[in-house]
């Protein structure tokens, strides 16, 4: 391997997480409004939003991903073999969001086959971008603590675009609308095209792929996949990253429902008066409530990430994570008992898991990353983008199965998007969408923890023998 110095300019590492910040924002889109998007604009049943967002999802995260994992790591050009993708994939990307969040005046079934069309075109770039830009990390550095602190960066950014989202879009969505979601939604999606397309430019000219492997080292396909098999570390990070996703994407899909259907807006309003003072004015008390919640969590979610590379470095990134992931999910549960008066309980629990769940957030790409150097270190082969396909399938796998959950359990629950007022079966169902069901899924990935073998030990012994080996090729 060619092995230049592993110490990363702050230049290079605000580069480098501006890639995220792009992808981001077409991510935490997804996670925040696909489903209600569906359902409550484009004007899909919950029962056809759920069959969409699970089955194009479910294709793109098992096809999708492998095969642009495989292309990526046999892409050789004088840029490298990752940093070409994320530079042609960049605009296309943009357009892709666009289209996806679009309303055009068609019939039912025409909106449903344009859904798919659009939301299948959106996975498939998205995967083609986003996970060459993931696997780009492993291949900056091999220094452990380098790709830490390069990862904690990556996460400010990615809270930085969740903030953005989850914070003020709902109420963009409105004004720039002036009250028509639809209009108001293509709208947002345009300044996000325009604006993650410049990021994604700057990720691709102020990055440099350092570990490059030596011309004899190649496998084929089935030389990889075999690899892939046998490596436990990664069979258990890509169950639990689907079982992350999942738990994101139910809970961050379930929130504006929350708040317009089962929060007081009586106790909200009188909760919000003394932020009205400091605060940008929105459109109305449920987007500020929305906004403020939203912002909590994120906010204390950054203090979670500040504190990640330490604790992580100290004690290993898995009993780091496990530990801050149990916690976190001890604060989801608890929305379980919160009645719709309790407004003050439902803000301060936002703010607790926001910060525990904000020390796991970097560890997760990092230790896929280890994952990575772990292969390396028992097979003599580096296959990155192969290894990071984990990580989007578990994403897309995750986010679409979420996204369909969402969907499903509320048309279980009677949720209907015509009615001013939600029956109480369907406003029980909102409270379950916040608490119970995506703590399940917590739960089963803080278990399967237990059968990943990379300590902290393992992390310094494969660190030092990978090293050596580079140093003397």
């Amino acid at each position: 391997m060619n092995l230049n110095t592993h110490k990363l300019s702050i230049k290079e590492k605000i580069g480098y997480s501006l890639g995220d910040l792009a992808a981001n924002l077409v991510f935490q889109t997804l996670v925040t409004y696909l489903a209600y998007f569906y359902t409550d604009i484009y004007g899909l049943t919950p029962e056809d939003t759920a069959i969409v967002t699970l089955t194009v999802g479910l294709i793109a995260a098992f096809v999708f991903n492998p095969i642009i994992g495989a292309i990526a790591d046999r892409t050789q050009s004088k840029m490298g073999k990752f940093r070409p993708w994320i530079l042609f994939t960049a605009i296309p990307l943009g357009v892709s969001a666009l289209l996806a969040f679009s309303t055009p005046d068609f019939e039912y079934k025409g909106k449903v086959v344009y859904a798919v069309i659009t939301y299948s075109l959106l996975l498939l770039l998205y995967a083609a971008n986003n996970l060459p830009y993931a696997a780009l990390s492993g291949v900056i550095t091999g220094d452990m603590k380098e790709r830490n602190s390069m990862s904690a960066y990556r996460f400010v950014a990615v809270m930085g675009a969740q903030f953005f989202v989850q914070v003020f879009m709902y109420d963009l969505i409105l004004k720039a609308g002036n009250g028509n979601k639809a209009e108001g939604m293509e709208t947002v999606m345009t300044y996000l095209a325009i604006i993650g397309t410049i990021m994604l430019l700057i990720t691709f000219f102020t990055t440099k792929e350092r570990i490059v492997p030596t011309p004899e080292q190649k496998s084929t396909l089935k030389e990889d996949i075999s690899d892939l098999i046998k490596n436990r570390p990664w069979i258990i990070m890509l169950a639990l990253t689907v079982l992350v996703f999942i738990t994101l994407a139910m809970k961050g899909g379930s929130y504006v429902y929350y708040f317009e259907n089962y929060v007081n807006a009586e106790k909200l309003g009188a909760f919000l008066t003394p932020f009205k003072s400091f605060l940008p004015t929105f459109e109305n008390e449920t987007s500020f409530g929305l906004g403020v919640f939203n912002g909590g969590g994120i906010l204390f979610g950054l203090i979670g990430i500040m504190l990640s590379k330490r604790l992580a470095d100290k004690y290993g990134k898995r009993n780091v994570f496990g530990i801050s992931l149990f916690i976190s999910t001890l604060f989801i549960l608890a929305f379980y008992f919160f009645p719709p008066e309790s407004v003050g309980l439902i803000f301060g629990t936002q703010i607790l898991h926001g910060f525990f769940y904000g020390i796991s957030t970097p560890i997760l790409w990092t230790m896929i990353a280890d994952v990575a150097d772990f292969s390396e270190w028992k097979t003599n082969r580096r296959a990155t983008a192969i290894i990071f396909s984990a990580m989007m399938v578990g994403l897309k796998g995750g986010l679409s199965i979420g996204s369909a959950l969402v969907a499903s359990i509320l048309g279980a629950y009677d949720y209907n998007p015509e009615l001013i007022t939600q029956s109480p079966t369907a406003i029980h169902g909102t409270k379950m969408l916040v608490s119970i069901y995506p703590a399940i899924p917590f739960l089963i990935g803080i278990g399967l923890l237990f059968f990943y073998e990379i300590s902290k030990k393992m992390e310094l012994q494969i660190e030092s023998e990978l090293k050596q080996r580079r140093n003397e090729s």
